[in-house]
């Protein structure tokens, strides 16, 4: 089987749901300053889609803390809508929710994910668009969600 990622881990993310209390925390656990709490984006930009369908509303609050040369600690706080954030905090609770990886070829990647096994559940831009994301539901092999991050 082809390698679907670059099999360097870019980012480890967890779910919340308070990320000012979380971020604290891990800040002073990490012994750095508290990172700025961000939005995910307006939808113009985003694009979000959530199974499949738009996903105006979905939306969520994140904090990035650099842990390694090129590792991200994500915590996400997901607001009331229905998303894969929201999701996994009703249906699981605070905790591990995805492990992303830097790709090139979203499209080809996202299908080679899907061979695999694990569907795309979530996908959109970030940033000023400049980039996107999908999250693939690997929760039964891999225990997690993955995601694929795609510079522009």
């Amino acid at each position: 089987m082809d390698n679907i990622t670059n099999g360097i881990v870019t980012q480890i993310a967890l779910i919340v749901r308070d990320i000012n209390v979380t971020a604290k925390k891990f800040a002073e656990f990490l012994g750095v300053p508290v990172p700025p709490i961000i939005s995910a984006g307006d939808y113009k930009t985003t694009q979000t889609t959530y199974k499949g369908n738009p996903a105006p509303n979905a939306a969520c609050k994140m904090a990035f803390f650099s842990v390694g040369a090129n590792v991200q600690l994500e915590l996400i706080e997901p607001n009331e809508e229905k998303s894969v954030w929201r999701d996994h905090l009703e249906e699981k609770g605070e905790g591990l929710h995805h492990i992303a990886f830097h790709v090139k070829g979203m499209d080809a990647k996202a299908k080679a994910c899907e061979d695999f096994g694990a569907p795309c559940v979530q996908r959109g831009k970030y940033g000023n668009g400049n980039g996107e994301y999908a999250y693939f539901d690997a929760t039964g092999d891999l225990k997690c969600f993955i995601e694929l991050l795609e510079n522009y």
